[in-house]
């Protein structure tokens, strides 16, 4: 059996490669580039923005000698002349980009290079092609033999596309983050004996913002540019010290730890800032992306804006510990607020009870309005007394009462006779009703449970009641 001609041979692996190739003389680029340099020009960047005619000029300087059956699927050609008759509807518009980049190669003595770029069909359709050339080593002298071959990537740049869109336009704010000089810190610090992170923040709290510096982000979506209110990435990104501030320090440290411990995965609730300054409530979902475990090079954060929830949360959470009339303390706070104190007893503690005086005859001969009106005036009266740490809660229809930590039996009875003469001043500025308090204190001494406290303070209040109404009946 006679063997294959070699030079058929190498002749049909051309022909029926499964990719385009093109065998190309560049000789006419490598005279062009002679004749510069005779003339004296050494930076051809600078000279192609001078003379960016050239390019093109360039581009008809290669000559095709002969391409595959591949090439004219790939372009839509009939026959090789068809194609080469075309070659200006192929190489066109976005390929002078790409084609720059070749030309500054060949001129810095490179024999190979490859880039993406554009070509065309011949029917006018877009091509996303990888272009690979390279001067055959016979031929590095003169540029007469150059083996190309383009690689179309249509479907690759479409997915790319695809998911670029995917980030760019993802309803929450999506954020590419690189890690890696973070990780190398960690490395040192293990090298340096450290094993608990945690203790290590708490002795060196400075290391926090340290490593927030550290972060560099890589890129953000559109919803990111929203949330923070930033017009473009270039303005977001040279003001990340105003989003990432003041409480995000400490749910940061947590982020570190986790981090130090080797997860790949958490997901945090924390607050950032808005450029204008308002603070965002955020659910932080953290994700050291797979095949970056040892370098940390890639992490995606997506970011939540809960600012509406926690706001109703909030609400909920006061609906649940206030009185809606007042704004002051409810009952249910109230004892709450006792048996936690009760459990951490510290003496002196203070208590006084207030009775409103008079409300059932103000709703009886004004309204309900006029008694409402005097409970939300006995409220003011107690917000405008109270030093700070005092508690101050409505416990019943007419009964307030004032819990005061720390506080002895002078700081109540001066804390009572503040209140009265706030009381007074403040009957000068309002229509009758008149406002009126029976007021009440106790404090509190070991052995005696804060129940026992409470109930002196009530008793006082009552015999102080009664003072007030004996007087009510003598002024009558």
């Amino acid at each position: 059996m006679s063997q294959p001609n070699v030079s058929d041979h190498f002749e049909s692996l051309f022909e029926y490669a499964p990719i385009s190739l093109w065998e190309e003389d560049y000789s006419g680029i490598k005279h062009f580039f002679d004749d510069l340099r005779a003339d004296g020009i050494e930076d051809l960047d600078t000279y192609l923005d001078e003379h960016p005619e050239e390019i093109t000029k360039s581009m008809d300087r290669i000559k095709v000698i002969h391409v595959n059956r591949e090439t004219l699927s790939m372009f839509g050609a009939e026959s090789e002349k068809e194609l080469l008759a075309n070659l200006d509807k192929i190489f066109r518009d976005e390929m002078r980009v790409h084609f720059r980049s070749e030309l500054m190669a060949l001129w810095h003595g490179e024999v190979s290079w490859s880039g993406d770029g554009v070509n065309y069909r011949l029917d006018g359709e877009a091509l996303h092609i990888r272009l690979h050339w390279r001067i055959l080593p016979e031929c590095e002298s003169n540029w007469e033999c150059v083996l190309v071959s383009i690689e179309n990537i249509s479907a690759l740049k479409q997915a790319e596309k695809r998911f670029r869109n995917l980030f760019e336009y993802a309803p929450i704010s999506l954020w590419e983050e690189d890690y890696t000089a973070l990780k190398q810190e960690f490395d040192n610090l293990r090298a340096q004996g450290v094993t608990d992170i945690k203790t290590h923040l708490t002795s060196h709290p400075q290391a926090v913002d340290r490593f927030m510096s550290m972060i560099r982000v890589l890129d953000v979506n559109q919803r990111t540019l929203t949330l923070f209110g930033a017009k473009d990435r270039e303005t977001l990104l040279a003001n990340l010290n105003k989003i990432f501030r003041d409480e995000m320090r400490s749910h940061f440290k947590g982020e570190l730890t986790d981090m130090w411990d080797g997860k790949t995965y958490y997901e945090r609730e924390g607050v950032n800032y808005s450029l204008s300054g308002e603070a965002v409530n955020v659910q932080l979902a953290w994700t050291l992306m797979p095949g970056h475990e040892q370098d940390f090079g890639w992490v995606l954060v997506a970011l939540q804006d809960i600012t509406a929830r926690k706001k109703a949360e909030d609400y909920l959470r006061y609906l649940g510990t206030h009185d809606v009339m007042t704004g002051l303390y409810n009952r249910a706070f109230f004892e709450e607020t006792l048996q936690k104190l009760e459990t951490s007893r510290r003496d002196p503690l203070s208590v006084i009870i207030l009775d409103l005086n008079g409300l059932k005859t103000a709703n009886d001969t004004l309204g309900h309005h006029a008694g409402d009106n005097l409970i939300r005036r006995t409220a003011e009266v107690l917000r405008a007394g109270m030093d700070n740490g005092y508690i101050a809660a409505r416990i019943g229809g007419d009964e307030f009462i004032i819990i005061m930590p720390d506080a002895n039996a002078q700081a109540a009875d001066e804390l009572m006779v503040r209140i009265l003469s706030l009381v007074a001043m403040n009957n000068k500025y309002y229509r009758e009703p008149e406002l009126s308090l029976s007021l009440g204190a106790a404090t509190s001494e070991p052995g005696v449970s804060l129940e026992k406290v409470i109930s002196l303070a009530d008793d006082a209040m009552y015999r102080y009641k009664g003072l007030y109404h004996r007087r009510r009946r003598e002024d009558k």
